[in-house]
């Protein structure tokens, strides 16, 4: 057995069964092990971006990490923009990049580069296998990092000479500790701040945004008046009729400042205390007044279920009924195509246990008024704000939940940067609707301008607009293997949305807005 055949039966014993690759010649031999090994399941994606972007979505849906199989420093640096909303979405994934054999990088060849360097700003782990008998335990140790409590990202470096020399075997994946519980301290002082009587919001994040535990915060928030938020950049959301659902902190500073400007206590579970995006001229960057103080009752790595619940009992919420969801569907629309009347539609038909990977970043802002009531479903938003994640992230969702639908909502400059995995979802058969939202524009950025007090010209709006050409999001489709269709009316894209989530498939609707 060489090293990387010990590398993938450790990481198959180790119950990571997907593995998303883009690879090349240093991995060869890793390839070759899977040929050998039963187990693995391996999704090629025609950009890094799209590997990494996958392993995301795959391990916020699967609440495990999947491998991804990486070239070189080149490699993994292509994927390092979904590496970096991964890691902000505090997602569990096994990074395996292949380098050159330990005695041929002195010799400078035209791929090598500081891999440990690149990998370290999106990894919380970071290892180069010293030999082909370490490969096995590298491997092992990677899956317990990416394991531990919120969810690390872990990279493994496999020199090619460790993957083609002896190795000793398959090693077991060391235990991992369970999350931090929480601390009695903290609970009575998110009681004491909870019975003040002066304005309070309880944010929640991370695993407090899982519905039994929205649940319980409901419960606290219907016995003690808090207001329940969630964190803008909510990396899953378990929402829907019967469940609690909180809305998000306003993106937009002074919006946010309309939600938070009046409360004297913040209750952070799972959650930090929110930030602007950017820094604004004139405005601040943290979304609380300086006389509002937070209350820390579980960091992300912490139990936030058994948290919430003990203070619950604290404040004697246990038996109080929490503010859930109603069922309602709003009704179609008709006339011409507006983000209201898309809205509408995905509120009125999307289906139970329906993934909504959201990356419609203007226009997509509106979607929770329509969407609230629908059946139960998990929205998964973008974390760390690089763009081209939707398309990728969808994909991974897609391979993690095969029985359920996905539908990936993505801006037409967003998907440009991954276009490549309608490819991969194709290829794999996957159960993706994507709505591409085409304004021909970077509408954020437009935005942008305005709130950082620019002064825009024709050069500048130039950079932003996505025209001479206009693209054609039907035909890229169809050349990647997608089915498509073109909407340019509320009737049209309601009869594409019907049609794409009735039949199994990718799909994609271009809504010309």
């Amino acid at each position: 057995m060489n090293g990387a055949e010990s590398l993938v039966r450790t990481l198959v014993e180790g119950g990571v069964d997907v593995c998303f690759t883009n690879p090349g010649t240093s991995e060869m031999h890793f390839c070759a092990a899977l040929d050998r090994v039963e187990g693995m399941r391996c999704i090629l994606g025609l950009f890094e971006g799209v590997v990494t972007g996958a392993a995301d979505g795959y391990g916020r849906m699967k609440d495990g990490p999947a491998a991804t199989l990486l070239h070189t420093g080149p490699g993994l640096g292509n994927g390092l923009a979904n590496l970096h909303n991964a890691r902000k979405a505090l997602t569990p994934v096994v990074n395996i990049v292949g380098e050159h054999a330990t005695y041929h990088i002195r010799h400078d060849a035209p791929l090598t580069s500081d891999i440990e360097g690149i990998a370290r700003p999106v990894s919380d782990w970071v290892k180069t296998c010293p030999d082909a008998a370490s490969v096995a335990v590298d491997g092992a140790q990677a899956i317990a990092e990416a394991r531990t409590a919120p969810g690390r990202i872990a990279t493994l470096i496999l020199p090619a000479d460790t993957a083609w020399n002896e190795a000793g075997g398959v090693a077991g994946a060391p235990a991992v500790p369970p999350p931090a519980p929480a601390a009695g301290e903290a609970v009575r002082d998110c009681a004491d701040a909870l019975r003040s009587g002066e304005p309070c919001m309880i944010l929640l994040g991370h695993r407090a945004l899982r519905a039994d535990a929205t649940e319980v915060a409901g419960r606290i928030a219907a016995r003690t008046g808090a207001e329940l938020r969630i964190e803008f950049g909510a990396a899953r959301c378990e929402r829907g009729a019967g469940r609690v659902t909180p809305d998000r902190i306003p993106y937009v500073v002074d919006e946010a400042f309309g939600v938070t400007g009046r409360l004297r206590h913040m209750i952070l579970v799972g959650a930090r205390t929110p930030v602007a995006f950017f820094a604004y001229p004139g405005k601040p960057s943290v979304l609380i007044p300086e006389t509002c103080r937070t209350h820390l009752l579980a960091p992300a790595a912490g139990d936030a279920m058994g948290a919430l619940e003990w203070l619950a009992d604290e404040v004697g919420a246990n038996d109080a009924e929490p503010a859930r969801e109603t069922e309602q569907r709003p009704a179609l629309e008709s006339g011409g195509l507006t983000i209201d009347k898309i809205a509408s539609a995905i509120g009125r038909l999307m289906p139970e246990g329906c993934i909504v990977d959201d990356e419609a970043i203007t226009s997509g802002r509106m979607l929770h008024a329509y969407t609230r009531g629908c059946p139960p479903h998990d929205w998964l938003f973008g974390t760390g704000g690089s763009i081209g994640r939707a398309l990728p992230s969808a994909t991974g969702a897609a391979v993690a939940c095969p029985d359920r639908k996905v539908l990936c909502l993505s801006g037409d400059g967003s998907a440009m940067y991954t276009i490549q995995a309608l490819w991969t979802q194709a290829r794999e058969g996957l159960d993706v609707v994507t709505v591409i939202y085409n304004n021909r524009t970077y509408a954020i950025l437009h935005g942008e301008l305005r709130n950082v007090g620019a002064n825009p010209g024709p050069k500048a709006r130039d950079m932003f607009d996505l025209d001479r050409p206009d693209l054609d999001w039907v035909r890229m489709a169809n050349g990647l293997g997608v089915e498509a269709a073109r909407a340019e009316t509320a009737e049209a894209f309601n009869r594409a949305l019907a049609a794409a989530f009735a039949s199994p498939g990718p799909f994609l609707i271009d809504a010309v807005i």
